[in-house]
């Protein structure tokens, strides 16, 4: 093909083009550059010319290629979504805005209910000193908690007084960092802060999250406890909300008790039907739930913080927010580990 008669067929499309002025987009395109378009088929042709006359040629045809997307550009479409009426006084549709994560929800609900009855929010290193994670708290050098297999251990130059640095495994480090912060009581504390543990199963997190409670002052004993409990129970979970403390041993309180409430997946009873079949119940296996632990203040810890157990008396609790919360009616959350999946589905329901 010789250039002369390439330059002939570009004209007669620009033409045509002229003509077609006026027509719609879809037409345009069918017309000029679906698969067996003018322009598509001229440009095939570039490459029967002699190699010396194809510059100009393809010159010429970016040229026509302009044209057609001006002429694109100034058309309208027989699509009737881009025809539809737009009223521009109407307001914009509103973006996805996110919200607070259910745990961080948690965490406030559970510091104002505190606040309510004089407790003061504090917190305290995640990353401490052996001496406020153990030692303080009466917990020998042997204690199974302080082995590498429990907690997470900071590769670290230890401190010759404090120990080693470890990643806190409970909220409980808190306690005589805060009797050292007041010197004295009246203390009435509630600590929420990351712990980290080397467990994970529907029931626990290597990270999740504590609080913790700790009042001294004198005269302090198990009913003031007691009360303390109960009044949370009621305000976080409702009234009438069945909770229980039960003989156990913790280091660092004397005496010592679990806490445990009635599970809400199985109504406290240990067992679930699915698909016509009574199982066990996956979350609880008893029909009741065991959030944490408490107990009176031991003297040794008292000591610890520089306070005269012979003068001042003391309880403590600690609980994971995690299990806390997924107790809370309505949820039927039974793995926890949903709450630090990431899914939108999920996470989109709180």
């Amino acid at each position: 093909m010789i250039i002369s008669s390439f330059l002939e067929e570009l004209a007669k499309i620009e033409e045509q083009l002229s003509k077609q002025a006026n027509s719609s987009r879809d037409d345009l395109e069918k017309m000029f550059l679906s698969s067996n378009g003018l322009f598509t088929l001229i440009s095939k042709q570039i490459t029967e010319l002699d190699p010396n006359d194809r510059k100009t040629a393809g010159r010429s045809l970016n040229q026509l290629k302009t044209a057609i997307e001006a002429a694109l550009a100034a058309s309208t479409s027989t699509n009737a979504k881009d025809k539809r009426w737009i009223d521009l006084t109407m307001p914009g549709e509103q973006p996805t805005v996110g919200h607070i994560h259910p745990i961080s929800q948690a965490m406030a609900e559970i510091t104002g209910i505190f606040e309510r009855v004089g407790f003061t929010r504090v917190r305290y290193p995640e990353v401490d000193w052996d001496w406020y994670a153990f030692e303080s708290l009466n917990m020998s050098p042997s204690h199974p908690a302080r082995d590498e297999w429990e907690t997470f251990f900071v590769d670290q130059k230890a401190d010759l007084e404090k120990g080693q640095v470890v990643l806190t495994p409970h909220t409980s480090n808190g306690q005589v960092r805060e009797m050292e912060r007041l010197g004295e009581p009246q203390i009435r504390m509630i600590n929420i802060a990351r712990c980290y543990r080397r467990q994970q199963d529907v029931t626990h997190t290597q990270m999740f999250h504590q609080f913790e409670g700790l009042v001294v002052d004198k005269g302090i004993n198990i009913q003031h406890l007691k009360g303390t409990l109960d009044y949370f129970a009621e305000q976080f979970y409702g009234p009438g909300t069945k909770n229980r403390i039960r003989p156990f041993h913790f280091q660092f309180t004397e005496p010592s008790f679990e806490v445990d409430f009635s599970c809400h997946i199985c109504s406290g009873t240990g067992e679930i039907t699915k698909d016509g079949r009574v199982e066990k119940c996956r979350f609880c296996k008893s029909g009741w739930h065991e959030v944490g632990g408490c107990g009176m203040v031991h003297p040794n810890v008292l000591k610890a913080g520089g306070i005269d157990p012979d003068v001042y008396t003391g309880f403590a609790f600690g609980w994971g927010i995690e299990r806390t919360y997924t107790l809370k009616k309505g949820l039927e959350i039974d793995d926890i580990r949903l709450l630090y999946s990431g899914d939108f589905k999920f996470l989109e329901q709180f």
